[in-house]
């Protein structure tokens, strides 16, 4: 059974480095990847919170947050 994986971020420059090498290591055999760009799609932004994300880019996996560089507060993409 792989894992699920998701990937919040913003489209900013920091965001988009952590997806080039964070996100896409994952082996995607063992990982469900998702990514979500939060700038697109704002309607997953309360998702992304109540997943605990406090800031992006973050990798929430198994339901656990990840934040993996401070690009944008959560609070911004309302």
């Amino acid at each position: 059974m792989k894992t699920k994986a998701v990937f919040y971020h913003a489209g900013c420059p920091v965001c988009v480095a952590a997806e080039q090498n964070v996100a896409a290591a994952l082996d995607r055999s063992r990982f469900d990847v998702e990514i979500v760009h939060l700038g697109q799609s704002k309607s997953r932004v309360a998702e992304a919170e109540k997943a605990g994300v406090k800031s992006v880019p973050a990798l929430v996996l198994d339901g656990q947050p990840y934040h993996i560089n401070f690009g944008a507060g959560i609070e911004v993409l309302r």
